[in-house]
């Protein structure tokens, strides 16, 4: 029996198939430090244990986009090791928080595939879920990646395309981990902005930007144990013309620290209605972003509402204006400094009525 693990091909993968991904992984206080060191996350819900308590939490969580990243590492061996890129998401649901010393273990189904036009590789989606220690459902999510075939001869069938929401509902939003006390985070941020002073189709335009180094890709995708050769191997990249990709999940986090400036009350994101990365970023690039509100969700709290944003990430625009094409117009309307159209949602503490 072969112990070479080279991971599947396109070829490999039928729709319905199912597969528990290797090497559970605990969580600690230790990941989030290095976290905040590589992309300056400052959510207040998550920086201060003294603050989470203030705002009714027993402890501060982790990041949700912290947890994320590493439970998409979980899937990359069996699924993305091969990957030209991942393309997009959607349907993700942050279903519960995660706190340190919770141990992660991911499940994947195989839910379509589509075989590319030029027969060297193919399109897989598949849904994920991971659970915390005591089997509860912490995270799902739908991703498609575009993968390496093995023989470009080799017969994959007819294509099988899922159908996915494109916004997560809200009944499906988490709601009731919020307490009435979440209105004081303006007074640890120094921001009076709640959910009540965001207007449909306004627009925020966050003032920083990061320059991603060689060191804070690397580092972060290994933090992730994602280990897709299209992030880790420079020499098998250099010998196809190509370069190490900055793995997509770690430019999410990047615009999400960034986009803090004009959402300092943020709690926590609930959902990721849909998202694609437009255009490869790689170690040098300067990452900045906007955001326009699409939509206010009442979650039929009194004390906590929901707003649905679209990030644009682009690089080294050097302090151009970012364009937000209409949505739904695809990757052909975005400029080529484009590297992230993300649709997702965040829970804000609301005014008392």
């Amino acid at each position: 029996m072969t112990k070479n693990r080279s991971g599947n091909y396109f070829e490999d993968f039928r729709v319905g198939m199912k597969l528990s991904h290797a090497t559970p992984r605990t969580l600690t206080e230790g990941d989030r430090s290095l976290y905040i060191g590589l992309t300056g996350s400052r959510t207040v819900l998550c920086t201060a244990e003294t603050h989470a308590r203030q705002l009714g939490f027993e402890h501060r969580p982790l990041e949700d986009m912290l947890v994320f990243n590493m439970a998409f590492g979980k899937t990359v061996p069996e699924i993305s090791l091969n990957a030209v890129a991942n393309l997009g998401y959607a349907e993700v649901r942050f279903v519960s928080h995660v706190y340190p010393c919770d141990t992660l273990a991911v499940e994947s189904e195989v839910i379509g595939l589509k075989e590319n036009s030029n027969r060297k590789s193919g399109v897989v989606y598949v849904r994920s879920t991971a659970r915390n220690q005591h089997g509860h459902e912490v995270l799902s999510w739908v991703r498609w990646v575009m993968v390496h075939k093995r023989d470009h001869g080799a017969n994959c069938g007819e294509a099988v395309v899922p159908a996915t929401q494109p916004v997560v509902p809200p009944e499906h939003l988490r709601r009731n981990d919020y307490a009435a006390r979440v209105r004081e985070i303006t007074a640890m941020t120094g921001f009076d902005d709640l959910w009540d002073d965001y207007a449909i189709d306004e627009r925020i335009d966050h003032p920083g930007a990061m320059t991603i180094n060689d060191s804070d890709h690397s580092i972060a995708t290994r933090l992730y144990q994602n280990a897709a050769r299209a992030h880790f191997d420079g020499h098998a990249m250099a010998a196809s013309g190509g370069r190490r990709l900055v793995y997509g999940g770690h430019v999410i986090s990047v615009c999400r620290a960034l986009a803090y400036d004009g959402l300092e009350n943020a709690l926590s994101i609930l959902a990721i209605n849909g998202g694609s990365h437009v255009n490869p970023t790689h170690a040098g690039d300067t990452i900045a972003c906007a955001t326009t509100v699409l939509d206010k969700v009442d979650l039929g709290q009194d004390h906590v509402g929901a707003l649905r944003l679209r990030m644009i990430g682009v690089k080294n625009a050097g302090g151009a204006s970012i364009v937000f094409p209409e949505p739904g117009e695809g990757r052909a309307a975005h400029p080529s400094n484009v590297v992230l159209d993300l649709d997702y949602t965040i829970a804000v503490p609301r005014r008392q009525r």
